[in-house]
């Protein structure tokens, strides 16, 4: 979590920070976190910015391999990050990230779309709540988020069940405290997202 908001790393990304962001960062359930150090050449190659980036068998290993045991030689863990990095970079960034709006009409549309996620809050209702008109609040959300209002409910969705599943809800009723109809349509949205069915991230399928 920055002031720009915040990222969620499963078990099968890998969350990023440069140098130079002040962060804070929040485990939920039974979690191994794993964290590294880059140089500035290395970290030169991924992006400026916080960002949630692909964790691959080959990746994940090697992370594994940097930070179990006793210290290896300074050349062969610099061997093993640049393979993380190399693997890193040859995937697209991942959308897991919840920007923090500015914007106080943006502000209160989310503390009242966080209230009640099962409630299946339109963009009007919301624009009407906060007394701004439907297209001017998608403008500000495009604007501010660099997303809209539906896909930025869907993170918001995710985030939440994330941290549910992590906490031993059960894939039903995290998708129905997180506003989705059917438990099938929670998975087929979670899925592509996530990288992992919820059912698998509640069991804990890999190291978070």
């Amino acid at each position: 979590m920055t002031e720009h908001g915040a990222w969620i790393a499963p078990a099968t990304r890998f969350a990023w920070v440069p140098a130079g962001f002040v962060h804070r960062h929040r485990a939920h359930g039974r979690t191994d976190m794993r964290i590294v150090y880059l140089d500035d050449a290395l970290a030169a190659e991924l992006p400026p910015r916080p960002a949630v980036l692909v964790a691959t068998p080959l990746a994940r290993e090697a992370v594994l391999a940097a930070t179990a045991g006793p210290p290896r030689p300074a050349a062969a863990t610099e061997h093993l990050l640049r393979v993380v990095v190399d693997e890193a970079t040859a995937a697209p960034e991942q959308p897991l990230h919840l920007p923090e709006p500015r914007d106080r009409r943006l502000r209160e549309v989310t503390r009242i779309v966080d209230r009640d996620l099962a409630a299946p809050v339109s963009l009007q209702d919301v624009a009407t709540a906060v007394g701004v008109g439907a297209r001017t609040l998608s403008r500000l959300f495009r604007a501010e988020t660099g997303m809209g209002y539906r896909q930025w409910r869907l993170q918001l969705r995710v985030h939440r069940a994330l941290v549910l599943l992590a906490g031993g809800a059960s894939v039903t009723d995290t998708a129905a405290a997180c506003g989705w109809a059917t438990t099938s349509q929670f998975i087929a949205q979670f899925t592509p997202l996530v990288g992992t069915t919820p059912g698998r991230y509640r069991a804990g399928d890999g190291t978070r």
